[in-house]
């Protein structure tokens, strides 16, 4: 009976979906039971009219609608197979027709086809009595044709398989009389022909024989033994001849359906009536128990609407004298909402892609609810606040599709809870979770943990050396979220950025190649970019900035005195003069930075250590005392400057002081060979003579010179101004002009009284001008002469200290360099244009 109501709700459902217009094509075919397993049924795909590979790409799925999946689909081929031997008898039972239905499903667009299998019985079963023998008790007075009811046989197959004839073994008493009662089973009627004689034959025994109409036929057979009574002339007789009954399911046991009574005429054990089932198969005596006394019939075992809805039975009354009287009982099974809905899952697209469109079936799945009426109505429902939307599309088949677009990095999965609610009393629910992962997509580029990244390098560095390390995160998944590292093409401080420094492309290191000086590039940028694994692949830019730590690399340089010549610098001291006059200021520069180029002079060795003093900051050489005849002609200084850093370093400059009386210049050509002469020869007789005089007369031109000088300092327009730095300046490094350095870049200026400095020194003040009142003096023209070469080598010195001033304001350190090489040129030319004039 379960049976019989899947196939009516299945032809049901079908009608719906005809209606509905989803479901296409109704295929009927049909089956012998007893197929094997991997039996080809039928191709789909022809009936479908279906192209090949179309059930493969729709995602075809095949879907049983009994509790087993006996066929299974071949979506590549269209070839329906069996999937689970079918035994007709125990699938539809007592039922002439034996309908398995299934669907097809189709997915994109949503199609569902209907498949009806019919299957045929063979005749694979014998007829078979519930007794092989079957006792009777006919009293000896019954009348002729008196009927006594068999019990007929049962055979499981159907139509000409099942029975056909009953047989009779031959006899003289008895002729077997078969009809076809209103449930569609035949009744067996044992009719007396002839009365009984106790007296000649107590029993009888009796054959009768079962045969279907299968090929080859089948039989059954039972014996009857028929025990010939005295005299009972009453049988037992029931109130109703049937009797009908509702009982719900469910039912416990032991609950009463139905008490039956038959009544007997007799007396004493003839009239003693018993009860019991006559003609019920084993599964009804195995739901309800009859009480052979009472008559009354109990639930036994558990009572299903689903299974079967009406059972059918037969009550036989048994009297003591052997007589017998019979009644029929229909028990109407009434449905109560005892299933829950069935939620069947038919496809899940797991993972799901996060950028999906919108619209993108998720999941397909049915639900089903055993019961009938309102309590097998059902809703389905989801859980709120999830991206998705559960559709109701037909014939309870519900669609998941994506509502708002997905994002795997917010989250990940989502543990879907579907929930099915039937219409009964009291609703019974059923909750199924199902879990779909987001698959990643390359949506995230990597981004860096700085916003800008600053390395620092000590110079002079090994190359090879690391400096740091850059980090970029990807916030997606596998290949998506792989981060390689590599540097932008570009220059860094005019060359390829390639050349400074390499980047690990896995773990983002970044390596110096090269050493680096600070006195060359003090910082310089690369880019970096991180490229994702991604197809295609996203990728972030970062600076990372460079910046060069000065080392005390170098020593301190003098621009003045120069030490680049074989032949020592000389300066000219009055000997009048007092303490604290300012001999010479020593000039140097270092070529590093910071405290590397602080620095500081001392006096390391002089002849007279008393006599001269340096200042430590500023390098100036001051008289300590004033100048005697005592002390020598020549004092030899040597002095140190030493810088800041750690350790210091440090160089050494020699400079010769000449105490002299007076500034001419055949003074000092005589003084100069005289005294060489007297070191050499010493032959001092003669250049003795020649000094004294030469002394007092340079003597004397010293004092009118003096006083001249004196007086012009007075106008501001005869004051020269002598350029410190020597003329001719070696190629400086470029931090020795840079202000932050510490060294002095400028070129100082000095009002001095001298005539001139040393013939032998490789630099020279310029001259300051004499006026000279006699127009007749054969030495104006020389003197108007070398004013204006000084005069103009003097316009040139301000014009370089102009250039000079424009250099250091330039903000481009390229630009900067060019100007100081110019810089330099012009100084050489000067100093070659102050050569000329002394040569002169």
């Amino acid at each position: 009976m379960d049976d019989i109501f899947r196939m009516r709700k299945g032809l049901y459902l079908l009608f719906l979906l005809s209606l509905s217009g989803v479901v296409c094509v109704s295929i009927r075919y049909s089956l012998p039971e007893e197929k094997k397993s991997g039996s080809l049924v039928a191709n789909v795909l022809k009936d479908l009219k279906l192209g090949p590979g179309e059930l493969s790409a729709r995602r075809a799925q095949l879907v049983s609608k009994s509790h087993k999946q006996y066929f299974q689909l071949d979506t590549h081929s269209g070839n329906l197979f069996v999937n689970e031997k079918i035994d007709r008898e125990a699938l539809c039972g007592e039922m002439d027709s034996c309908l398995l239905l299934s669907e097809i499903v189709l997915q994109n667009p949503l199609t569902i086809y209907s498949i009806e299998m019919q299957i045929e019985d063979i005749n694979d079963n014998s007829p078979a009595f519930s007794q092989t023998e079957l006792d009777l008790s006919i009293p000896e007075n019954a009348p002729t044709n008196s009927r006594f009811p068999l019990e007929p046989a049962q055979d499981r197959d159907l139509g000409k398989n099942s029975i056909q004839n009953y047989t009779l073994s031959p006899n003289e008493n008895f002729q077997l009389e078969i009809q076809s009662g209103r449930d569609g089973n035949k009744n067996l009627d044992l009719v007396l022909e002839k009365p009984l004689d106790r007296e000649k034959e107590a029993h009888l025994l009796l054959t009768l024989t079962a045969v279907d109409g299968g090929s080859p036929q089948r039989t059954g057979t039972v014996q009857i033994n028929i025990k010939v009574l005295d005299i009972n002339d009453n049988f037992p007789q029931f109130a109703q001849s049937e009797y009908i009954v509702s009982l719900k399911e469910n039912s416990p046991p032991d609950t009463l359906v139905l008490k039956v009574e038959a009544r007997d005429l007799d007396f004493g054990s003839n009239a003693e009536v018993t009860y019991s089932f006559h003609q019920v198969p084993e599964r009804i005596s195995n739901l309800f128990q009859l009480h052979q006394m009472t008559g009354e019939i109990t639930v036994l075992g558990p009572i299903d609407y689903e299974k079967e809805t009406k059972y059918y039975m037969k009550i036989k009354a048994t009297d003591g004298g052997g007589h017998t009287g019979h009644c029929k009982v229909l028990v109407e099974i009434e449905d109560e909402n005892d299933n829950v809905p069935e939620i069947s899952v038919i496809s899940v697209t797991s993972p799901l892609a996060e950028d999906s469109p919108l619209d993108t079936m998720v999941i397909l799945l049915s639900v089903t609810d055993r019961d009938s009426g309102e309590n097998g109505k059902t809703s389905c429902s989801m859980e709120m606040n999830l991206p998705f939307l559960l559709k109701n599309t037909v014939n309870n088949y519900y669609q998941l599709v994506t509502q708002t677009p997905l994002d795997r990095e917010k989250v990940p999965e989502y543990n879907i809870t579907i929930t099915a609610t039937d219409q009964g009393f009291p609703r019974l629910t059923t909750k199924r979770t199902i879990t779909v992962l987001i698959s990643d997509v390359n949506d995230n580029s990597p981004a860096f943990e700085k916003y800008k990244y600053e390395m620092q390098v000590w110079e002079n560095n090994i190359p090879g050396l690391l400096m740091g390390s850059v980090r970029a995160v990807d916030l997606d998944v596998e290949q998506n979220a792989k981060v390689t590292y590599s540097l932008v093409p570009g220059n860094a401080s005019g060359a390829p950025a390639a050349s400074f420094v390499s980047i690990n492309s896995e773990t983002g290191n970044l390596f110096v190649l090269r050493s680096l000086d600070y006195e060359q590039i003090k910082e310089f940028q690369v880019m970096v970019r991180a490229s994702d694994g991604g197809s295609p692949p996203l990728s972030s830019e970062v600076v990372v900035r460079v910046v060069i730590l000065d080392e005390n690399d170098n020593a301190p340089f003098f621009l003045y005195p120069l030490q680049n010549s074989t032949s020592p610098y000389n300066e000219l001291v009055p000997k009048m003069v007092e303490a604290g006059y300012l001999v010479a200021k020593v000039v140097a520069v270092d070529g590093d930075s910071g405290q590397n180029s602080w620095l500081s002079y001392e006096l390391l060795k002089a002849t007279d250590p008393g006599l001269f003093s340096i200042g430590v900051q500023n390098g100036e050489v001051k008289t300590k005392r004033p100048l005697t005849e005592r002390d020598a002609n020549k004092q030899r200084l040597i002095i140190l400057v030493r810088d800041n850093g750690h350790p210091p370093q440090s160089s050494t400059a020699t400079l010769n002081v000449l105490p002299v009386d007076g500034f001419s210049d055949p003074y000092l050509n005589i003084a100069s060979v005289s005294h060489e002469v007297v070191e050499e020869d010493g032959s001092l007789t003669m250049y003795l003579v020649i000094c004294l005089a030469a002394v007092s007369f340079v003597f004397l031109i010293c004092i009118i010179v003096f006083v001249a000088i004196k007086m012009y300092k007075k106008d501001s327009s005869f004051i020269t101004a002598l350029p410190q730095f020597p003329p001719a300046l070696p190629e400086i490094p470029e931090t020795g002009v840079d202000s932050q350095s510490g060294s002095l870049s400028r070129t100082y200026h000095y009002d001095v009284c001298l005539t001139g400095g040393s013939l032998s020194s490789d630099f020279r003040f310029l001259r300051p001008l004499i006026p000279v009142f006699s127009m007749g003096d054969p030495n104006i023209s020389e003197n108007h002469r070398i004013s204006s070469v000084s005069q103009e080598t003097h316009q040139q010195a301000e014009g370089q200290e102009q250039r000079e001033q424009q250099c250091e304001q330039e903000p481009n350190r390229q630009r900067h360099s060019e100007c100081r090489g110019k810089e330099a040129d012009g100084k050489i030319q000067g100093q070659k244009a102050m050569d000329t004039a002394d040569q002169n």
